[in-house]
């Protein structure tokens, strides 16, 4: 049961999180295309009460946001239900990031960090959705460690000759898209699909926007942009396993 103090802390978080999607363009204060916090308001609320959603972030005011809301606002901004009703891990970590913090001790056991997987299964949700870790491959390289790290297959050409069909990058997850490096490799991921480019940065009025995907195979693929939106997840390509 929750208590009244859980009820505050729940509150507390959630004005952290308002804060992070402010700061992301997620919403944006007075904004009459979408991002206005009465549209928020109706995405968590089911109304356009605005004047609720300020109320939650008045510390001074006694209103504090529901848990039925608190899990409505998770599905539509992609906050993890951890943080936002437990207070545990980052507030937007990813699926990947929560399966090594639930399951670092039993990776250990398995003799490796790095989880093996499907280029279709981490494209898709189902990579954080597993019930049991043991159920996952992991293996370990020399001189690579650490939390966040995934492997997978690459199909197709559109990296040749840097990356070849069949081989397996290894990728450490980004934890913001600022922190990338234009004209390096990263797996981008987003809306059910990944792709393994070099990555370059689009700024709109000094805002990142947008990043434009290029293929080393430049002759057959033409490169293209994709929005960046907070259910986007980076990681950076730090090795590759060939086929002999």
């Amino acid at each position: 049961m929750f208590d009244k103090e859980d009820r505050r802390k729940l509150n507390e978080r959630f004005a952290k999180v308002f804060r992070m999607l402010e700061a992301r363009g997620d919403i944006v204060k007075n904004d009459r295309n979408g991002k206005g916090v009465g549209d928020f308001a109706e995405r968590i609320l089911g109304k356009r009460h605005g004047h609720i959603i300020r109320a939650y972030l008045n510390p001074n005011d006694k209103r504090m946001i529901k848990y039925s809301e608190a899990l409505k606002l998770c599905r539509e901004y992609s906050v993890s239900e951890d943080y936002m009703l437990y207070g545990k891990g980052d507030p937007f970590e990813s699926p990947l990031q929560r399966l090594a913090r639930q399951s670092s001790d039993k990776v250990v056991r398995h003799g490796g960090k790095i989880l093996f997987t499907t280029q279709e299964a981490f494209a898709g949700d189902t990579i954080g959705a597993i019930a049991e870790p043991e159920a996952n491959r992991f293996f370990s390289l020399p001189g690579i460690e650490g939390h966040g790290l995934v492997a997978f297959p690459i199909k197709g050409n559109s990296m040749e000759p840097v990356i070849y069909n069949g081989d397996i990058v290894i990728c450490r997850e980004v934890e913001e898209v600022q922190d990338i490096k234009d004209n390096e490799i990263y797996a981008v991921k987003s809306n059910g699909s990944v792709w393994v480019k070099y990555v370059q940065r689009v700024f709109t009025k000094g805002r990142l926007t947008h990043l434009k995907l290029i293929s080393a195979n430049y002759l057959e693929y033409d490169p293209f942009e994709e929005e960046v939106n907070v259910s986007m997840r980076l990681y950076k390509v730090v090795s590759k396993i060939s086929q002999v």
